[in-house]
């Protein structure tokens, strides 16, 4: 084939037709590139939904692209031929197309970035990166933000981001008359309460056949396959979102941070990987938000709540991660070193609550914020993880993990190895939030009631030695002065017991 102006080569996160690389796609004389490539399967070892939800979701973007009238060059991953990476399939498609340049749309990957640096010396041809203008901030944007800011605190992000989009605004005042509804979203969940169905989409052809690939050549990456209903259309994701927002969001707000035996998703969205992939845009998320609260459909607290997470949180973390790369992947604030223990891999723990988040996530490939961050990132916090190994598998396993989101929410927020950074004090907590927030302490082998005891919880005597064993990096930290205090009123003897029964509970992990 000759005559091609421009290669648009296109990754599997990059799923939007108002893609800034495709935005002056000349039908007649560019070729968009798409392929699946095996280094992207397997540099950590993803959960095998989340492989099929992105082959799935970029062959039917591929064949939209086709239907309306452009020329898609697309490479699977089994096609004998493909060479196993974006750079080998973008010199197969320059030697096929012979295009005169290259256009590429920034990636949410620094390690991906670096390479497509080195593509245009290496296919001698001109390469064009251009911005990815489907975030509300822009790289530059946040830089400038940040310029002369002493402490990076994303409530201050979150509100300036307000008033720069109008979003949840009457004039230059927050709508419901404050900012910050927080407090009202921490309710512990009443037992009786009915709970909305599950988002799900049935499998089509299409996702049958990636699902039966999937499954022949990813059977030894953690995390079962069967029961895979993620959208992997526009259409699919949109209805998904309109279900959300009539059923789930008005009690989102007051339930977000609960967690409930044997239940996944209660009253969230589970539309993350649907963001991340591209098939849903940030703005029209926060306009269905915003457009029900302005119904009455949907009270403040719910409707600030979740796009706080949409307009502030996500946008604040892809701003630090780009903002703070590629140093901020190696720094180890708190010393961390020891490896994941290896249930995180299996789920076989009697800790009900890390048994039902792991094993949520084993089956699902999602877990909630909560259970993410005060579970899982709370265990792997207070028992002195190694970042690179807790970053990795959550990159890993959940269907909406990309690096850009993934690092700093991990990185930073979970196990506060940026050293504040991103969140003003380390996230840690003994069982006691666990209770309060979630009745898996109920169904537990273990007593949260008692710390130093054979039979109390892991978490309430890993929690006081974190204390002891930090304090010299974190004692000082104003936010933690309530625990500091009372690390000091305790009595010798019941520290040592502490002490103790937190060697116990060590060594039990890595027997």
């Amino acid at each position: 084939m000759s005559g091609v102006e421009t290669l648009r080569f296109l990754l599997g996160d990059q799923l939007t037709q108002d893609l800034s690389s495709l935005r002056d796609i000349d039908p007649a004389r560019d070729v968009v590139v798409m392929a699946e490539v095996a280094e992207e399967t397997t540099y950590v070892p993803h959960h095998p939904k989340k492989i099929a939800l992105i082959l799935s979701a970029m062959r039917h973007f591929a064949a939209e692209l086709a239907a309306e009238g452009l020329r898609v060059d697309y490479v699977r991953l089994d096609d004998p031929d493909n060479s196993g990476s974006f750079g080998g399939e973008l010199r197969r498609a320059a030697a096929r197309h012979r295009p005169r340049r290259v256009v590429v749309c920034e990636p949410g990957e620094y390690r991906v970035l670096e390479a497509m640096r080195g593509w245009s010396e290496a296919l001698e041809l001109p390469v064009e990166i251009r911005d990815d203008d489907r975030f509300l901030c822009s790289r530059r944007d946040f830089a400038d933000w940040a310029g002369g800011r002493r402490q990076l605190r994303m409530e201050h992000f979150y509100r300036w981001m307000r008033r720069r989009s109008g979003i949840l605004m009457a004039g230059n005042a927050p709508k419901g008359g404050d900012w910050n509804f927080d407090k009202e979203n921490r309710k512990r969940l009443p037992a009786d309460t009915a709970l909305p169905p599950s988002p799900a989409v049935a499998p089509d052809a299409v996702t049958t056949e990636v699902l039966d690939l999937v499954g022949r050549r990813f059977a030894g990456h953690f995390g079962r396959l069967e029961g895979f209903d993620f959208a992997v259309t526009r259409r699919d994701a949109l209805a998904l979102l309109q279900g959300f927002v009539d059923g789930a969001l008005p009690r989102f707000g007051d339930y977000q941070d609960a967690m409930k035996q044997d239940a996944a998703v209660l009253f969230h969205a589970v539309i993350s990987p649907y963001l991340n992939l591209g098939l849903l845009d940030p703005r029209e998320v926060c306009a269905a938000v915003e457009a029900a609260y302005d119904a009455g459909r949907v009270p403040i607290n719910a409707a600030e709540g979740f796009i706080r997470q949409v307009l502030g949180w996500r946008e604040y973390v892809r701003g630090i991660y780009w903002l703070k790369m590629p140093d901020y992947a190696e720094t180890n604030a708190l010393a961390a070193e020891r490896p994941l223990p290896g249930f995180y891999w299996t789920a076989e723990t009697e800790m009900n609550c890390l048994r039902q988040c792991l094993g949520q996530t084993r089956d699902l490939a999602y877990a909630h914020h909560i259970q993410r961050l005060m579970v899982t990132g709370n265990f792997a916090l207070l028992l002195g993880v190694r970042p690179k190994e807790i970053c990795d598998w959550y990159l890993a396993v959940y269907a909406d993990a990309f690096e850009w989101v993934e690092l700093p929410n991990t990185h930073g927020m979970a196990i506060h190895a940026d050293g504040g950074v991103l969140g003003s004090k380390p996230y840690a907590a003994s069982g006691k939030y666990i209770d309060r927030m979630s009745d898996y302490c109920r169904n537990c082998a273990y007593d949260v009631k008692t710390t130093a005891e054979e039979t109390s919880c892991p978490f309430n005597a890993l929690y006081w030695n974190f204390l002891i064993e930090q304090e010299a990096r974190i004692g000082k930290n104003p936010r933690m002065a309530m625990p500091y205090r009372n690390l000091a009123r305790m009595d010798p003897e019941k520290r040592q017991a502490i002490a103790a029964r937190a060697r116990q509970v060590i060594a039990g992990f890595y027997a």
